[in-house]
C-alpha cells in the first residue's frame, strides 16, 4: 500500500513539473525554407513563425513548360488568408472561398485540360 502511495505521489510530481515546464517556456520563433529544381520543374517553400501564433509563408511549383502556381499565406489571430499567383491556362481573377487569386493566364486557351471531363 505504501509503495503505491509513493509511486502515485512521484507520478503526480512528474506531471506537475512537466506542465510547469511547458507553461513557462519562452516562445520560439522559426524560419525555414527550401528550393528544388529538377527535370520535372521546380518547387519551393518558405515559412516564418514569430513564436506567438503568427505564421507567414509561401510555396510554389513551376512545371517544365513554365506554368506557375504560388501560394502566399498568413495565419494569425485573424485566421488563415491566402493569395494565389498563377499563369495556369483557364484561370481568371476570381476570389473563391475568401482566397485572392491573381492570374495572368491567357483566357482564350481552350485546349488545356480538354482530355478531362467533370464526370470522371
Amino acid at each position: 500500500m505504501m509503495v503505491r502511495l509513493i509511486i502515485g505521489c512521484m507520478l503526480a510530481c512528474l506531471v506537475a513539473a512537466d506542465q510547469d515546464f511547458y507553461q513557462h517556456q519562452n516562445p520560439i520563433p522559426y524560419d525555414f525554407g527550401y528550393a528544388v529544381k529538377s527535370h520535372d520543374g521546380s518547387h519551393f517553400r518558405k515559412e516564418q513563425g514569430n513564436g506567438h501564433g503568427q505564421v507567414q509563408g509561401s510555396y510554389g511549383y513551376t512545371d517544365p513548360q513554365g506554368i506557375l502556381r504560388e501560394v502566399h499565406y498568413v495565419a494569425d489571430q485573424n485566421g488563415f488568408r491566402a493569395q494565389i499567383k498563377t499563369n495556369e491556362p483557364g484561370t481568371i481573377n476570381n476570389d473563391p472561398a475568401n482566397v485572392r487569386v491573381v492570374s495572368n493566364a491567357h483566357h482564350g486557351f481552350q485546349r488545356y485540360g480538354a482530355h478531362f471531363s467533370h464526370d470522371q
